[in-house]
């Protein structure tokens, strides 16, 4: 256990173990977002429609997307479960390092099963234990390493957190489907695997440089987290703005799962020579992504500030919930050409992708920061595993609705443009909601308090 010792002046840099939480979300997402990229068109292509039949296809895809929506959602929900183990019974490292190791596992059998639907389900099943365990206590841990003297860095630090995730991400979405159009299912779900096996050696190397925050035992853990005090003050404050952000995610989410499988059906042709695969089109909002993180950080947040605009982390997040609602605008009117027979330019969603790629960041950037910011340290994996919890719910949603879809159940009657619109305004009550709410909350942060407490 690394404890620091440094003056106040040679703390204030970044703590020698971020490279390593960095590398491994690099590794780590490229693993996730590979395998997911071709998720939605694998299922429909290998399961659910190999026939490839008109009459099958709306059917199909709505299936498909339950499928992926329903294993993001678990996904997403387990990181309560990896928190809960962190904060008051094993660490966080010892829950990062078993856990990523199950997670190679889960790549293995989604590989040796690409031709079994019962095996590989059990593929994603281990997937999902294994990155929903670990989730939350990589991103607490990232905070874990600042003392008060440089926890000024702390929101450069989570930029640069999502940064790589959107390399991970932006790269494994560029490459993975070229090895699915090449070379099969095997080849595409087992690479992926390769890289999860590399995260978890770069997240091991950093181990002697880490500072670990010990467990508080789990009688200790339920009496700070639930008992009168700091605890319970500070879960109902971040839980309260955490209720709007399944929201979010509902019409985010959609762009890796129901634009893929629109873009199929588009004019993919960007320019002369060059049409890219439905799959491929994800990076865009990735690539995006990688653009305006830094904008944000380093140009419109403080130009804004200089203006006497002083964007609070709800502000942003309350922001960035209009401008996705206006990506899914867009995505609904290019739905809704495709529905009266056109044949719109893929050009459409390559603008829906930038605005929902900075419509996002200011929620996701925001709201990880916010979740580690605004708890005490025994709860500071929990209240990062309900803002992952927020993703999960949003997916969960997404799956019931696709799941009536299918069925010719209650949300039948959203399909087409109307399934967009839908969530245009769902989000412009949850948005009006939450304004409403947020000018009411009184905020109180908790900053420094990970390797302080241990100097």
């Amino acid at each position: 256990m690394l404890a620091p010792t440094a003056l106040p002046t040679e703390t204030a840099r970044f703590p020698k173990a971020v490279p390593f939480i960095i590398g491994n979300e690099v590794a780590e997402r490229f693993s996730y977002y590979g395998m997911r990229a071709i998720l939605p068109t694998f299922l429909v292509a290998q399961f659910f429609n190999p026939s490839h039949s008109p009459a099958l296809t709306a059917v199909a895809e709505a299936r498909a997307n339950d499928f992926v929506h329903s294993f993001a959602a678990l996904g997403y929900a387990l990181p309560v479960v990896g928190a809960l183990l962190a904060d008051w019974v094993v660490g966080k490292y010892r829950v990062i390092l078993y856990l990523s190791l199950l997670y190679c596992v889960g790549h293995a059998l989604l590989a040796a099963f690409a031709n079994d639907l019962t095996g590989f389900r059990l593929g994603l099943l281990v997937i999902a234990v294994g990155m929903g365990g670990i989730k939350s206590s990589v991103t607490a841990n990232l905070g874990d390493q600042f003392t008060r003297y440089n926890a000024h860095l702390l929101p450069k630090a989570y930029g640069w957190f999502q940064l790589a995730i959107d390399v991970g991400a932006a790269l494994s979405t560029a490459f993975i489907p070229e090895l699915y159009a090449r070379y099969g299912p095997a080849v595409a779900f087992g690479v992926p695997g390769l890289l999860m096996g590399a995260a978890t050696l770069v997240f091991w190397l950093g181990r002697r440089r880490y500072v670990r925050v010990p467990p508080t035992g789990l009688v200790q853990g339920l009496r700070q987290t639930f008992g009168p005090g700091e605890g319970r003050a500070a879960l109902r404050r971040v839980g309260v703005v955490f209720l709007f952000i399944p929201v979010v995610w509902a019409l985010y989410d959609q762009s890796v799962s129901e634009w893929v499988l629109q873009a199929a059906h588009l004019n993919r042709e960007l320019w002369p020579g060059f049409t890219p695969l439905p799959e491929q089109l994800q990076i865009l909002g990735i690539v995006f992504g990688i653009g305006l993180n830094p904008l944000l950080t380093y140009r419109v947040y403080p130009g804004l500030e200089r203006l006497g605009l002083r964007m609070s982390p709800l502000r942003r997040m309350g922001t960035g919930m209009v401008i996705i609602a206006l990506a899914l605008a867009i995505v609904a009117g290019i739905q809704h050409s495709l529905d009266a027979g056109g044949s719109p330019s893929v050009w459409w969603q390559v603008l829906a992708y930038f605005v929902v790629a900075g419509g996002t960041l200011m929620v996701a950037v925001t709201g990880l920061e916010y979740a580690y910011t605004h708890s005490p340290l025994v709860i500071k994996s929990l209240t990062t595993a309900l803002w992952l919890l927020t993703i999960a719910g949003g997916n969960f949603f997404l799956g019931i609705m696709n799941s009536s879809i299918a069925s010719g159940g209650f949300f039948a009657r959203f399909q087409g443009a109307n399934y967009y619109w839908f969530f245009v305004g769902l989000m412009a009550v949850n948005v009006t909601l939450f304004a409403i709410v947020a000018s009411r909350l009184r905020e109180k942060t908790y900053v420094g308090v990970g390797a302080a407490a241990l100097a």
